[in-house]
């Protein structure tokens, strides 16, 4: 793919192209209407910027909702100041902002509330001469804007957001796997990380899992009235198979290093065990690090395993010598005993939820 192809999947660069489009096409509009409007088309290059969101279901919600809390806002000022004629102006702004404070709470208007108490004051200093002119020209105009932003969206190259939420996964997938395999090494060596540098690791990892989330749930919404949904569902489904995966693996993980970190079955009282407890359990580990670094499968020729089913393989081997310890073991009131059963269940699944997760994601 050419560096031009690349650069267009970003998605600052599709909404760059699209808000200027629109924006162009808003102001052209607009000048082609009465001169008692098109005075005001900066309006409708507002309302064409406002109405470019990630998504077309964003778009248009953004659209509808910011003309809403505008006309709100335009009818607040209006009622306000004609009931205030013979009261300071300084009362009646007053009253305008906190009444369209107040109106601001509507859930309807979403994020877009503040509009409300922005178009109450716009119109009570600039508009009040003339509010039906006003408000018509400036929501009329802002309305006409929107629409194009929408149509702009919907048309061109309506975005998937399948870029961002592949990122995303990966770098959580990193994350995840550069524990795993840090632990396992640390425990070769016969040492495990600190509570405090865990809990330190743990809010990393958990800042990349609350970003992966927050992608896939973008990617759902990008779906919606998207004419590319149909062509890109199986990327956007593989998106969401991995990334709930993923986000089950991570809470797994984090249950079990915690339960190596406070207990640390490999040198209590289970290490009677025998059998090179520390070497086991670090192997299974690694090899279930092996397994979410490897999350599809490769072609092959001459029916060898790939690299995936290699991997699920080297972690099931490692995973049964380490089950096999803990059957053989004589020892059965030990905390250690204990908190290793309950890493090696945390493991078992894990490599479960993991097992049978293929469908490469295509960014888009």
């Amino acid at each position: 793919m050419t560096r031009t192809g690349e650069l267009l999947r970003e998605p600052w660069v599709q909404r760059g192209v699209r808000a200027a489009l629109a924006a162009a096409l808003a102001w052209q509009a607009a000048t082609l209407l009465p001169s008692a409007l098109s005075q005001y088309s900066y309006y409708a290059v507002l309302g064409a910027v406002i109405a470019v969101h990630p998504t077309v279901a964003d778009s248009a919600s953004a659209a509808w909702r910011t003309v809403l809390a505008i006309l709100l806002g335009f009818g607040l000022a209006v009622v306000v100041h004609e009931a205030t004629i013979a009261v300071p102006a300084g009362i009646t702004i007053a009253l305008v902002v906190g009444l369209a404070i107040l109106v601001e709470q509507w859930r309807v208007l979403g994020e877009h509330a503040s509009w409300v108490s922005f178009a109450a004051v716009l119109m009570f200093t600039v508009g009040a001469d003339d509010p039906a002119r006003y408000a018509a020209g400036y929501a009329g105009l802002t309305l006409l804007g929107a629409a194009i932003g929408v149509a702009v969206t919907t048309v061109l190259f309506p975005p998937m957001q399948l870029t961002t939420a592949v990122r995303r996964i990966a770098t959580a997938r990193a994350l995840l796997v550069r524990h795993l395999r840090d632990i396992a090494e640390r425990l070769r060596r016969g040492q495990v990380p600190s509570p405090g540098e865990w809990e330190g690791r743990a809010r990393e990892l958990g800042i990349a899992l609350d970003r992966m989330r927050a992608a896939e749930a973008l990617v759902e919404r990008a779906r919606r009235a998207n004419p590319r949904a149909r062509r890109w569902g199986g990327t956007a489904g593989s998106i969401r198979e991995q990334s709930r995966a993923l986000d089950r693996v991570a809470v797994l993980v984090d249950d079990l290093t915690t339960l190596v970190v406070e207990f640390q079955p490999h040198s209590r009282g289970v290490a009677r065990m025998g059998g090179g407890t520390e070497r086991v359990l670090a192997d299974a580990l690694e090899r279930l690090a092996d397994v979410v670094s490897t999350p599809y499968p490769t072609a092959r020729k001459d029916g060898d395993p790939d690299e995936r089913e290699s991997a699920i393989g080297g972690a099931e081997a490692a995973l049964q010598r380490l089950t096999t310890l803990l059957r053989t073991s004589e020892i059965a009131d030990d905390d250690g005993f204990f908190a290793l059963g309950a890493v090696t269940v945390g493991m078992h699944r894990a490599l479960d939820t993991l097992r049978d997760r293929g469908g490469e994601p295509h960014p888009a």
